[in-house]
């Protein structure tokens, strides 16, 4: 295989991922969180992966 196959191929998986996933939810950028939210009152959501995890009853 050439180096130009294998940029096509991996051009065609980028695309038909982009595809499947617009496919699956269209976005909605009225319902995306805020990109910055410093001052807002937002309250913070989301996951951090070093926090210690939360065990229910404790």
């Amino acid at each position: 295989m050439t180096r130009r196959t294998i940029a096509a191929v991996a051009c065609a998986m980028v695309a038909g991922l982009i595809a499947l996933d617009l496919a699956a939810v269209r976005p909605n950028p009225y319902d995306a969180p805020a990109l910055l939210a410093l001052g807002s009152g937002a309250a913070p959501v989301g996951g951090f992966c070093g926090a210690p995890a939360s065990v229910p009853g404790s």
